[in-house]
């Protein structure tokens, strides 16, 4: 058995919760939007081809914000192909991901399915091979309310009132030679700049995140961040980042570490994003914009089922990198979301890639059922219930030994604490696969009155960490967590080997 020492206190906390840390990915990509999110004739779906099984789960999951159209994919996008009466829409081909693309679903749906979904748009813009007329363009169709050419026309293909769109990322990846448009950063800085300025002269009103690496693994990362910075730091609002992890041969314990991948990552980039606002002598801060992140099992990208195998036709969404998630996949989700949290000062939008289907907590069937995957959990309480402040955690755990990231915690934890509601949520890992957790945490400035909800996901009975949910039975989910006591400042509690768990508490301030 493994034990960890908690303490929170009123007092110290990192900031509010930003809301749309809880974020999501909607990407012309496989089977995320076709037969997704949109598919005219299911036997759920309403006028409109949208399936109201996958809206009823997206609902559940809490996303707050949703990320679009790509990805890859938006680097050979042309946003004017979405827009108009589908039946006059062309077909093109999709490099990214090669496929065929019919633009059935385009801007227009995507805003009304967002509404449904009461979720906040980020709309991408592509800068692979478009640029600062497009940007400007798209910005004006979108926004500007009515009188002009672009504005107009958004009237006249049925949408009356502006979409109001406020977050747009200035391209996607072009640090990556795999990118349609692949720009050095000194390339890429130059024109996120000046598509930046020209998207803020039509609606000064935006929010814009610049391109940042591709991951920490990226050969160019850093200098990247620095060079990119250099060029747009007075037009943007925040730098991405994205990461994908997976377990690598068996290596369980350093797959469940990762998370600590993902500090350093954060950390690295709010240092340089710093260091040129230093160097410029200037007050604003760069905040992040962590807009792709998840598991991702990256193996076998030349199977005929995959995007990179140039030797098979041409299809319409096909299916693409739909990993099926475990016990082991959730308890990482979680860490990372507790990553993400820890640093919500400065990473204040994220987005799990992605939705539905494509690495997605939900998944569908053409014809047939939805259904939530084991990742599913940890993203929708921490969704439902961080709220208010987060609180910095003092660790003292026993360690697990790793081959990739040396010693880190057993127990990973983030914490919030609503003021309005007098609850204070704790959100746990415990990283042992064969241990179980003793847990006390020391509540500083706050007197606790009674456990209000206590939930577990680990392995199911009878199965082991490879267990996952199907269409025909979710055996992976959350149960009640048993022996979790309160006294006074004082909650004790014990986790099951390899489990992420909630645990929310009724207090009141000492």
């Amino acid at each position: 058995m493994s034990t960890a020492r908690i303490t929170i206190d009123r007092d110290f906390t990192v900031g509010e919760v930003p809301r749309r840390l809880f974020g999501s990915f909607v990407e012309h990509m496989g089977r995320c939007v076709y037969t997704g999110i949109f598919e005219p004739g299911h036997p759920s779906a309403d006028e409109r081809g949208f399936r109201r099984d996958v809206l009823e789960l997206v609902r559940e999951l809490g996303p707050t914000i949703v990320r679009y159209p790509g990805g890859n994919f938006v680097s050979g996008y042309n946003w004017e192909d979405g827009v108009g009466p589908v039946d006059e829409r062309p077909t093109r081909i999709d490099g990214a991901w090669h496929t065929i693309e019919t633009n059935a679903f385009g801007l227009h749906e995507f805003v009304e399915w967002a509404r449904e979904a009461d979720v906040e748009v980020m709309e991408a813009i592509n800068l692979g091979t478009r640029g600062v007329d497009a940007a400007r363009a798209l910005v004006e169709y979108a926004n500007h309310p009515a009188g002009t050419a672009w504005s107009d026309l958004r009237r006249e293909n049925g949408a009356e009132d502006p979409f109001d769109i406020k977050v747009w990322c200035l391209g996607n990846e072009l640090d990556g030679p795999w990118q349609i448009g692949h720009k050095t950063a000194d390339e890429y800085g130059r024109l996120a700049q000046e598509a930046g300025k020209a998207m803020k002269l039509v609606d000064p009103s935006i929010e814009l995140v610049a391109v940042g690496s591709s991951g920490s693994g990226m050969p160019t990362f850093g200098e990247w961040e620095y060079t990119v910075l250099g060029h747009v730091y007075d037009e943007v609002d925040y730098l991405s980042l994205h990461a994908y992890y997976q377990e690598h041969d068996g290596d369980a314990k350093s797959f469940l570490a990762t998370a600590v991948d993902m500090d350093y990552f954060i950390e690295s980039v709010i240092s340089t994003a710093d260091a040129v606002g230093a160097k410029r002598k200037s007050r604003k801060r760069i905040n992040l914009s962590f807009d792709e992140w998840n598991v991702w099992y990256q193996t076998g990208l030349d199977t005929p089922d995959q995007p990179h195998n140039v030797g098979k036709q041409w299809r319409k969404h096909p299916r693409l990198i739909e990993d099926e998630y475990n016990v082991t996949d959730a308890v990482v989700v979680g860490t990372f979301l507790n990553s993400l949290l820890r640093h919500g000062d400065r990473v204040t939008i994220a987005n799990q890639a992605q939705l539905v289907n494509v690495i997605a907590p939900i998944r569908s069937e053409e014809g047939g059922a939805a259904w939530r995957q084991s990742i599913f959990w940890p993203f929708a309480r921490m969704s439902q219930l961080a709220r208010g402040s987060i609180l910095r955690t003092a660790v003292t755990s026993d360690r697990i030994d790793t081959a990739k990231y040396g010693d880190a915690d057993a127990v990973d934890v983030s914490a919030t604490w609503d003021e309005e509601s007098g609850r204070l949520a704790l959100f746990l890992a415990n990283r042992g696969l064969d241990e179980t957790a003793d847990v006390s945490v020391k509540l500083g400035g706050f007197a606790a009155s009674a456990i209000t909800r206590a939930e577990v996901l680990t392995v199911p009975e009878g199965g082991d960490r490879f267990s996952s949910n199907t269409q025909d039975a979710e055996r992976v989910g959350l149960t009640p967590l048993e022996g979790v006591s309160v006294e006074g400042s004082a909650v004790t509690l014990r986790l099951p080997a390899l489990s992420w768990a909630v645990v929310e508490v009724a207090v009141t301030t000492a």
